[in-house]
């Protein structure tokens, strides 16, 4: 999962987040995106089985929606808002890379 984060952050030629026909295709890289958040939110809070993520397309793009606990939305937050703000940073980096906007969203 991280070669593939960092194929999509670094644009590793080897990446197939994008389909072989050459038509630009990203939604391999918004599932990518999705379990990359997934597995970072699942490792931060105190109850992983009552997380979820979903993924919905915008106008400006897409965008990740956590799901949890209210107890573990400070977790996933951090001090100062450092950890979403790391996490959001890593995404709209790697969505960047493939002309996609990507935005991650914590929801009560």
């Amino acid at each position: 999962m991280f070669k593939k984060l960092l194929g999509l952050i670094f644009g590793s030629s080897n990446s197939s987040s994008s389909c072989s026909c050459g038509c630009g295709s990203t939604d391999g890289s918004i599932r990518e995106l999705k379990g990359f958040v997934e597995y970072v939110v699942k490792a931060l809070v105190d109850y992983p089985d009552e997380v979820v993520i979903e993924t919905a397309e915008t106008d400006e793009g897409a965008a990740i929606k956590i799901r949890c606990r209210k107890e573990d939305i400070g977790k996933i937050v951090g001090k100062r808002g450092k950890i979403i703000m790391s996490i959001r940073s890593l995404v709209s980096g790697a969505a960047g890379r493939q002309h996609k906007r990507v935005s991650v969203d914590v929801l009560d």
